[in-house]
């Protein structure tokens, strides 16, 4: 049995207003225009709050390497499947009808 870690509650604070300062910071880049710019930053945003939820509130931080083996294996099948996805959306030929 291994020893569970105590996280402070400060630590959860702090998290707790880095995923609050990451909201804020995705709804100002929905009203500003950056272009093309737009839909990356707000995934950049979005990556970055999900590590934080998948590390701290998830315990992953904490975890036996295993864990993280499988944290990464699931990162890594989801940008598999993404690529696969995104690839067969780009090689379409587009039809308008009507």
């Amino acid at each position: 049995m291994s020893a569970h870690h105590i996280v402070p509650v400060r630590t959860y604070v702090i998290i707790f207003g880095l995923l609050m300062l990451g909201t804020y910071l995705t709804v100002q880049a929905a009203f500003l225009d950056l272009g093309a710019f737009n839909t990356p930053i707000a995934l950049a945003i979005a990556i970055a709050k999900a590590t934080v939820v998948v590390l701290y509130f998830m315990h992953v931080k904490y975890s036996p390497k295993l864990t993280w083996i499988v944290v990464i294996g699931s990162v890594f099948w989801l940008a598999v499947l993404l690529i696969m996805t995104f690839g067969d959306y780009a090689t379409r030929a587009w039809r308008t009808f009507g």
